[in-house]
């Protein structure tokens, strides 16, 4: 592998501050979201609530996501996500004060989840829809998709591991007022940007309008109605596995806090290894493939730690689900963020956003109620199955979408036709 073109997305300066201050608040991030879960589990010993909150967390995403996708295509987006990350900054410290001064209660949580999930419905379209503001090459868009989930996952590995040892030595409180502190790194980092102004299109502010505008785009296009679906479904019914988490480390493996870091730090081991892979390629074309790959290992490691009740074996299979996950989010975004046009960026993405911001919310709701009733190995053991059919039906769609993504970059070889006209083919 060429280390140039796997790297080639930090010769752009601003794209590697954006990068360096990411790193670092994803860190706090990934500490946060594991007490997180720990907190609620220890509150309530109910899996149930963990899917609760997981769903109070991003269910206003998912709602308010298209109407923050409109007006991502007007304002200026530099200036969203100094927004954002200051309000996200206080929700961890809001967390950190109730929990330090021992008045946390569950409907602390659930508040301060909803707001989160409020703020998030502008924050990771924003952030989605930042880099093209940042990155001026077209075709280094996808390599710096692959190095933002580099960078996510590293901080999967290091955040969770971090919060284990600390969780289990002073407390779910410190890893938010840690995750408090890491905001700074990205603001400051923000702030240091030297972009050119971005041009906007004219808006009438008919956000109604605008919003079916960005549907009848999407949905309309081969690629991205196809991508956007699958990524709705393995959402609903993969991605609720994090939630589980906290119970498959107490009440299957027995453990404790330094378990439940070490299952998220092995999906963070899979999901860097497949950021690299994603990152030393060249071109899109392909990706397909690697999709209904990525796609049958998540079913199959499902199935597998669902049936194998071994600590190191579920370590094993957890690193091939992080793999998985990565490498189908990641595909989607850069499939989306190559041929959909500039002034649909922000409405298209914050679709993207919708699919796991909306589905995995409701999934988690679901996977919580199966693993109360039925125990969490049942409750895997039938997402795997579901998504191991799930797979054998987008393989029937495959060789449509091959021919769609081949047809647009056909099409900017020889510049005979618009991303518009291409990707509207059906």
């Amino acid at each position: 592998m060429n280390r140039p073109i796997i790297f080639r997305a930090f010769a752009y300066r601003n794209y590697r501050l954006f990068w360096s201050g990411q790193v670092v608040s994803l860190i706090g991030s990934w500490m946060q979201r594991v007490a997180l879960g720990w907190l609620v589990y220890r509150l309530t010993q109910s899996p149930f609530m963990l899917g609760v909150v997981e769903f109070a967390g991003q269910m206003p995403a998912f709602i308010f996501a298209p109407f923050a996708g409109f007006y991502l295509d007007y304002w200026n987006r530099r200036n969203v996500l100094i927004f954002t990350q200051f309000f996200m900054l206080l929700q961890a410290l809001f967390l950190a004060a109730l929990v330090l001064s021992d008045r946390i209660n569950i409907i602390h949580v659930v508040i301060l989840n909803v707001f989160f999930g409020l703020i998030n419905a502008f924050d990771m379209p924003a952030r989605q829809a930042f880099l093209k503001d940042i990155i001026e090459r077209r075709e280094d868009l996808g390599n710096a998709i692959a190095l933002n989930s580099s960078m996510f996952n590293a901080a999967r590995m290091v955040g969770p591991s971090i919060a284990g040892f600390i969780i289990a030595w002073l407390g779910e409180g410190i890893c938010f007022l840690i995750n408090a502190i890491t905001f700074t790194a990205v603001l400051l980092a923000i702030k240091a940007m030297r972009l050119i102004p971005r041009e906007t299109p004219l808006s009438d502010r008919k956000i109604l309008k605008g919003m079916r505008e960005g549907f009848g785009y999407a949905f309309h296009s081969t690629p991205i109605r196809i991508t956007l679906l699958l990524l709705m479904v393995v959402s609903l019914l993969g991605l609720p596995y994090v939630v589980l988490l906290p119970a498959l480390a107490k009440d299957v493996f027995q453990g404790d806090a330094t378990t439940l870091g070490w299952l998220t730090a092995a999906a963070g081991v899979g999901a860097l290894y497949g950021a690299y892979y994603l990152a030393s390629r060249k071109s899109v074309l392909g990706l397909e493939k690697v999709m209904l790959f990525s796609l049958a290992t998540i079913a199959i490691a499902f199935l597998m730690i669902a049936l194998i009740h071994l600590f190191w074996l579920a370590l094993v299979f957890i690193v091939f689900l992080g793999f998985g996950f990565m490498t189908i989010f990641a595909i989607g975004n850069t499939i989306l963020q190559t041929i959909v046009a500039d002034h649909m960026r922000g409405r298209v993405l914050s679709f993207y956003a919708m699919t796991f911001l909306g589905m995995a919310p409701i999934g988690s709701l679901i996977a919580g109620t199966l693993a109360k009733h039925l125990g969490v190995p049942i409750t895997l053991l039938i997402s795997g199955a579901l998504l191991l059919l799930i797979a054998m039906v987008y393989y029937t769609f495959l060789a449509k979408l091959r021919q769609s993504l081949r047809m647009y970059f056909s099409s900017q070889t020889v510049g005979t036709s618009s991303p518009t006209e291409i990707v509207s083919s059906r």
